[in-house]
């Protein structure tokens, strides 16, 4: 391994909590083509035990790092090339260890187009900057008078004095020392201000809150950030980045103090470093004028673009990762498992559209009725779907949760008490992206007869059957569980999310003879095409009987064999074990624990107890250590376990369709639609969705929302307030706590700035009502979390 893979790998060590030699394996693997649930897995001899947690963030920042020596190595090339690297600066590039403070150091050697100071150097005139700036006994006037020259562009004694100031402020803005200090020191100080453009104030409405704005930029939560770079973005507030002394007193007038202290102090920053002090000399105030110049015009500005840059990649970073366990707690839901299932994609005008699917999830039939405005044919409803229910033993009947959702479960209900005989069971269940698969070219390829509308209804079926296998059918950002998703750099989001996807059903493992390609395609190695032709080739030859039967499909090879067998399925097939997670690899193990106790694998397969008495050292070799022979064990015991819960459904209250049913005090079931930074949206089956706001998701004091309640968990609120017209409802989880006046004030304020159902997940959130009462209180008091 060379110098800089050995730095890389020390450096990683320390972000990922682990040693230089773990890292080294797992960068040996990656390299090697080996996927991240592979080597979290199977590789856990090799890597020291690494999760899949850590290998993903191993994964981010060996990149990162990747790209950080290129471009070491590009500018060292290039001050080379200008025979201007001398040995102090290689050691200083050498040391840096962030793009920022590379580009710091490159900056005085990086081309670029013709500047002021540079016309000012062709001018003659950097003798002048240096003599002003080395001996400021000199007169600027009268030293400059002896640079004027018209042929050189230099018209008279102030374009002289100009032209050398520009020299001056570009070499302090150079000072990759100086920089470097001052981007530090205005992170710790600085405050982002937002003002509102005065006539934008009815337009950006939903941004009240941060029409007149101002917070730490090292703390500002990431929702509250892109909600402001959202309503810049649209022209409604103007963004500053602003250094802040310590205030004396408070109000405006402190604060502009504060702020004026704060550049005073950077521009004696400036000076310091620049050699520059105002002792009264000739030439010192002009100086002082050219060291404010120089922090006003050319760093501030220049920091301000880095720390928001900064800022909002560290915003998009939490943002991303909130979608990311968000949609992780989705996928691995719990299934209803092989039960038939009637799916209901709700309308109104177009009718409520039925598919009904077997227990495997193929559509056995569809329908269109009418139950609703204006058509209002109930009965005929209700006689539709009580036939399709008894000719194909419906079990469970999915309701999608768009509009008219409330209306057809209530329908589900009538059919349900009128037809007790069926043994129904109705649940409501996300519909989110649910269009978005209908029209999709995988769905035109799965039901090329089938009418778009009456896909999202065979969708909304399978989703309550097996969420993750059909939830990877639509693209992850379409599921809507995010925050300010449309805001993120979208490539780094589409990354985060398929690695979320793909641990996800790795973690749950994929039944080869009944999954679709779009689930093939995101178990460990398999690429789109191989995993069609494992689908053209079992619909041909029908169904796997072996896992080593897949080396038969073409392109899937022994390296792609190793990287997917272990995550692929085959029940009732030739050899028990393929219906496990034990890795073809590791059968011998299997083998010497079956010879020693004289037994058949289907006998040894679920018999806890045996399995506990084995001693696991008795079984490794020199390829198989503790850990894979303990995971072995664990599966031997409860072969192919589902990771995910148990199935449960929530059952919303009778008579609560509306958010003008939600009364104060009521205390209902709902499900958890969304998490955020500031708190839980809870599904209650109005069409509005509700906020638990952080500081009411517990009694004890909540940092992480995620730490009480995950997407989908089934959750007991009290509703606290309700504002029919801006269709906010302000709940708690702490059953105990007071309504109206005397209910708690949030601690910090929360809103729904992303994911309310019937609001555009792209718009900024709305604004916050009159600060009068405990709901209101929680909402204004945002803009100070």
């Amino acid at each position: 391994m060379t110098q800089i893979e050995t730095r890389i790998a020390q450096q990683i060590a320390e972000e990922i909590a682990a040693t230089p030699a773990q890292v080294k394996a797992a960068v040996a693997l990656l390299d090697e083509g080996a996927t991240v649930p592979f080597i979290a897995r199977y590789r856990k001899e090799v890597t020291g035990g690494l999760d899949d947690t850590q290998l993903r963030l191993l994964e981010e920042r060996l990149s990162y790092r990747r790209e950080l020596e290129d471009r070491r190595a590009a500018i060292l090339a290039s001050i080379e090339e200008q025979g201007k690297l001398t040995d102090a600066l290689r050691a200083d590039i050498a040391d840096a260890d962030t793009k920022a403070r590379l580009e710091d150091l490159y900056l005085p050697y990086k081309p670029k187009r013709r500047t002021k100071a540079q016309i000012a150097r062709e001018a003659g005139l950097e003798p002048l900057a240096l003599g002003l700036r080395d001996d400021p006994t000199q007169d600027p006037e009268q030293l400059a008078a002896g640079f004027v020259d018209t042929e050189k562009g230099v018209a008279d004694v102030k374009a002289a004095l100009d032209g050398a100031r520009a020299i001056l402020i570009e070499a302090i803005a150079e000072n990759a020392s100086l920089v470097g200090e001052l981007r530090d020191w205005l992170w710790s100080r600085g405050e982002v201000q937002a003002r509102v453009f005065d006539d934008k104030r009815a337009e950006g409405a939903k941004y009240a809150d941060y029409f007149d704005h101002h917070e730490p930029i090292a703390g500002i939560p990431s929702h509250r950030l892109l909600a402001l770079f959202r309503a810049r973005n649209e022209g409604i507030v103007a963004l500053e980045l602003l250094p802040v002394a310590r205030m004396q007193g408070t109000g405006e007038e402190a604060r502009a103090e504060a702020v004026r202290a704060g550049h005073l102090e950077a521009e004696q920053r400036v000076a310091l470093a620049s050699g520059i002090a105002d002792r009264g000399r000739p030439a010192d105030a002009w100086l002082r004028e050219t060291v404010r110049q120089a922090w006003h015009y050319k760093l501030h500005l220049g920091l301000s673009l880095d720390l928001f840059l900064k800022a909002r990649e560290a915003a998009e970073e939490e943002a991303i990762r909130v979608f990311g366990d968000n949609l992780k707690d989705l996928l691995l839901a719990a299934p209803a498992g092989a039960k038939a299932v009637m799916g209901l994609d709700p309308g109104l005008r177009t009718g409520v559209k039925v598919a009904v699917v077997d227990p495997t999830g193929k559509l056995v039939d569809t329908a269109t009725i009418y139950p609703h405005a204006p058509r209002n044919d109930w009965e005929g409803a209700i006689a539709a779907l009580a036939r399709l229910a008894q000719k194909h033993a419906v079990q469970l009947i999915a309701i999608g949760n768009g509009t008219a959702s409330r209306e057809t479960d209530r329908l589900a209900a009538d059919l349900i008490k009128r037809h007790p005989a069926l043994k129904l069971t109705k649940i409501v269940v996300s519909e989110a992206g649910a269009s978005v698969y209908s029209a999709s070219e995988l769905a035109a390829r799965e039901f090329p007869t089938l009418d778009v509308s009456l896909r999202g209804a065979v969708s909304i079926a399978r989703r309550l059957q097996d969420p993750l296998a059909e939830l990877v059918k639509i693209e992850p950002k379409a599921i809507g569980v995010g925050q300010y998703q449309h805001d993120v750099n979208q490539s780094r989001l589409a990354r985060a999310l398929d690695a979320r996807v793909e641990d996800c059903v790795n973690a749950v493992g994929v039944e080869v003879n009944t999954a679709s390609a779009a689930l093939l395609a995101r178990v460990a190695g398999l690429s789109s095409t191989v995993a069609e032709n494992i689908v053209r080739l079992r619909d041909e030859r029908g169904a796997f009987r072996s896992r080593r039967a897949l080396l038969e499909v073409p392109r899937l090879g022994e390296k792609t064999f190793e990287q997917c067998a272990g995550f692929l399925r085959i029940n009732e097939g030739e050899n028990p074990l393929d219906a496990s997670a034990v890795h073809p690899e590791a059968y011998p193990v299997v083998e010497r624990i079956l010879a020693r106790c004289g037994r058949q694998v289907r006998e040894v397969i679920g018999d806890s107890a045996f399995l506990r008495s084995l001693d696991p050292a008795e079984f490794t070799d020199e390829r198989f250590g503790l850990p894979t022979v303990r995971d072995i064990l664990k599966e031997l015991e409860k072969p192919g376990r589902d990771p995910r819960p148990e199935f449960k459904a929530a059952r919303f209250a009778e008579g609560v369709e509306d958010i003008r049913d939600l009364k104060p005090g009521m205390v209902l079931e709902g499900v958890v639609s969304n998490v955020a930074a500031f708190g839980a949206f809870v599904d209650l089956g109005v069409h509005q969705d509700g906020l638990v706001h952080v500081s009411a998701l517990s009694t004890k004091f909540v940092k992480d929302p995620r730490e009480v309640v995950k997407a989908g968990d089934i959750v007991k609120v009290k509703v606290l307030e309700v504002d029919i017209p801006r269709k906010r409802i302000a709940l708690t989880m702490r059953l105990d706590d007071p309504i109206g006046a005397d209910a708690p004030r949030a601690r910090d304020g929360g809103r729904r700035e992303e994911g309310r159902r019937g609001a555009d997940p792209r718009r900024g959130a709305p604004s916050a009502p009159p600060v009068n009462n405990a709901f209101a209180q929680a909402f204004a008091n945002a803009k100070r979390r």
